[in-house]
């Protein structure tokens, strides 16, 4: 029997934590110094580039990742499969690109079934048979089926207000005395706290957003083939794959790293901490468990 992991209730949960940081350190800071005005200007900044990175998901994802659409004549497998999974979900057929790129990975991106697109790596086509294939593109349609570019779109936006708002403080509220700006001492040295150890929190709770989303992402794309073992020996080969050629941490990747279905990037030590994935032995023992295997 499959065990239920509740992700959804995990993700609302996070995200009422997210919000809950934001409230309380902007609470913290009003108190601190008396001034709340600016909070409400990061906010509104917050949202408007949530709108803006939501609606333009697919461009800017395709564009880091120097995509080029594909014909059916280039890829028929890529498109047979994902035709399939399209019809089997009763959704529309996706825009279909292909990266120059020898490390394997793949992600889906778009803010609707309807304006989506699916990407594919020179590196996954190269090492993957067509069952595993097919479990990967199962994968990232949940992603959009499930609305997740919103999620991460929020969380990101959440977290860059948190952080935002942390350094506007450090920088240009904590100099003074307290009695200059009508503040208390204590309130102060709260706020001083609240605004070093928020954009930490804010990004621990992103990240387990991020992770949370993946393992739905594993158990509905599993679901969607009938196959979870598949999925589970994509996740082997992509492992090994992504740790003998990883990725250069650059600005351009780092922003779309968290929709591609292997961390792209050389995560060791202290950086596992901070990566957008949760670990490949887990996932894959996740869908073995489904599978019907024994844990």
């Amino acid at each position: 029997m499959v065990r239920r992991h509740f992700n959804g209730l995990k993700t609302v949960g996070l995200f009422g934590v997210l919000w809950a940081i934001l409230l309380g350190i902007g609470a913290l800071i009003a108190n601190g110094t008396g001034q709340a005005s600016f909070i409400w200007l990061f906010a509104g900044i917050g949202v408007l580039s949530t709108f803006v990175g939501y609606w333009r998901s697919d461009k800017i994802a395709i564009a880091a990742m120097r995509a080029r659409p594909v014909s059916e004549a280039e890829a028929p497998a890529m498109y047979r499969i994902v035709r399939e999974l399209s019809t089997a979900a009763r959704q529309p057929m996706p825009r279909l690109y292909v990266s120059p790129t020898a490390s394997p990975n793949a992600f889906a991106t778009g803010r609707n079934p309807r304006n989506a697109a699916v990407c594919c790596t020179e590196g996954i086509l190269a090492i993957l048979d067509e069952r595993e294939l097919r479990g990967v593109l199962a994968h990232e349609l949940m992603h959009v089926y499930n609305r997740d570019i919103l999620t991460s779109s929020v969380a990101a936006a959440v977290a860059g207000v948190i952080s935002s708002v942390a350094q506007f403080f450090l920088f240009f509220g904590g100099g003074g005395s307290s009695s200059d700006r009508g503040g208390n001492p204590i309130a102060l040295i709260g706020a001083l706290l609240a605004a070093l150890l928020a954009p930490f929190a804010a990004a621990l709770i992103r990240l387990a957003i991020s992770r949370t989303r993946e393992y739905d992402a594993d158990a509905d794309g599993a679901r969607l083939t009938g196959e979870p073992l598949a999925l589970a020996s994509a996740l082997r080969k992509l492992e090994a794959g992504t740790a003998a050629r990883p990725l250069a941490p650059t600005t351009r990747l780092e922003n779309v790293s968290h929709l591609m279905i292997a961390n792209p990037f050389r995560a060791a030590g202290v950086a596992r901490l901070f990566a957008t994935h949760p670990p490949m032995a887990e996932r894959i023992a996740r869908l073995e468990q489904q599978a019907g295997y024994p844990r």
